[in-house]
């Protein structure tokens, strides 16, 4: 029988702890996860593949759950990678052991079943029914009928990598009272991290590329900064204060200039406290709202970033105050970039086929950029590819053959996606 996860969640709602939730990781809920695993990812430090692992499923599956249980069972270090940013930088990416994986995607579930009765509303990242439109669209909607006038755009210095272990094993146990769990959570922290046949101990941060490592930061940031917001900061402070928070990006919205500034102090004190601090370069205080313009010196205001989109203060065309949405310069610009790239490496495929792989790309794109009042971004995004596309074709003949004229013609009959909206936001 399969888990019945909504009893944990039951629980968490009426008491103050949970317990006995151990068994929850059982024969069924590790063949789920497995059933859920996608055979072409890269192997861990353990070499094994779901199509390994398949071959002997049962025996596997009951002498993992025999280990699990004697507390023979020990994470094994992450494998740690690097992929490219688009910017010309890599992001580290850790790669956990299969039978890691399966363990791991099954506490996940059990972890979102004891907190999502707990975590704030205005709390979006990796929450079921949650996502960054949704938080988007929160920010719109702050902006627009709360009594807004300044925002700050908070950046924390390397959060998933300097979460203090010992606070965040404390949290849980607030919650938790399985100690079963609990220490199979602890093993997991400090599993570690193999790169270049070096293995690095890992006494601070959360899992890389772990299952449990966006709800355990959700969990860190709850008691760290969220019920700090809302039973503190806003309670105490006269005049507006708001928050949306995504995983460790967050903005802030506030009514008084010297209440932002003091917000800034307090939050610089408080991340401190459990290891954590603002990124001095990243993190600023601006006027924001429909009274920035006005109050401003040359009638210019600035805007932020946040999830991908800059927000800026704008008008429609009757005149009134909005916020407008567009796709951030810095990642329409790393998106140009993977682009140029994938175009550049597939040059010499059958145009047709490379058409059609480009237009899986851009729809992806429109998917999470096409919200409303982004058709500009997303048909800069639309233009650069035609061009970019004209060129690249154009280097596959010396002779350059390909005028603009017939290469219009070839989009006739292999056209690229055109820009669409996918997401109403104010409609939501």
């Amino acid at each position: 029988m399969r888990n019945d996860y909504s009893k944990i969640a039951y629980l968490s709602k009426n008491y103050n702890k949970v317990q006995t939730i151990m068994h929850y990781i059982n024969y069924e809920a590790l063949l789920v996860e497995h059933r859920k695993q996608n055979a072409n990812k890269s192997p861990g430090i353990d070499g094994i593949r779901k199509e390994d692992y398949e071959e002997d499923l049962s025996a596997n599956v009951n002498g993992l759950m025999s280990r699990m249980q004697t507390f023979a069972y020990k994470p094994k270090a992450v494998r740690r990678t690097y992929i490219p940013k688009g910017d010309g930088k890599s992001r580290p990416l850790g790669i956990p052991s299969y039978e890691d994986k399966l363990v791991q995607g099954v506490m996940r579930k059990v972890l979102d079943a004891v907190y999502e009765e707990k975590f704030m509303d205005f709390s979006f990242g990796f929450r079921r029914g949650k996502n960054c439109h949704k938080a988007i669209r929160e920010v719109n909607q702050i902006i627009m009928t709360k009594k807004v006038n300044y925002v700050v755009d908070v950046d924390i210095s390397g959060f998933f990598n300097n979460v203090n272990q010992e606070w965040l094993m404390k949290f849980l146990a607030h919650d938790i009272a399985d100690k079963n769990f609990l220490r199979y959570i602890k093993r997991f922290l400090k599993s570690g991290v193999v790169e270049d046949m070096q293995h690095y101990k890992s006494d601070k941060g959360t899992p890389q590329g772990g299952l449990i490592s966006p709800v355990l930061a959700n969990v860190y940031l709850h008691y760290v900064l969220d019920i700090w917001f809302e039973n503190g900061i806003k309670r105490h402070f006269k005049g507006e204060a708001q928050i949306v928070r995504y995983a460790d990006d967050f903005v802030c919205f506030f009514k008084y200039e010297h209440e932002a500034i003091q917000f800034l102090e307090l939050l610089r004190e408080r991340l401190s406290k459990f290891s954590l601090e603002v990124s001095e370069e990243k993190t600023k205080l601006i006027p924001f709202g429909r009274f920035a313009k006005q109050n401003s010196i040359n009638g210019r205001t600035e805007g932020f970033d946040f999830l991908g989109f800059s927000h800026y203060n704008g008008e429609t065309r009757k005149g009134r105050y909005r916020v407008i949405h567009r796709t951030s310069k810095k990642k329409l610009k790393q998106k140009k970039v993977v682009v140029k790239e994938w175009l550049h490496e597939n040059m010499h495929g059958k145009l047709s086929d490379t058409i059609k792989q480009l237009n899986r790309k851009i729809v992806g794109h429109y998917a999470y950029y096409g919200i409303s009042g982004n058709y500009e971004g997303l048909c800069k995004f639309y233009k650069y590819i035609e061009i970019q596309l004209y060129k690249t074709l154009r280097r596959r003949s010396q002779r350059h053959w390909l005028t603009y004229r017939r290469y219009k013609t070839i989009l006739d009959k292999f056209p690229i996606m055109k820009p669409k909206i996918y997401v109403d936001i104010w409609n939501m």
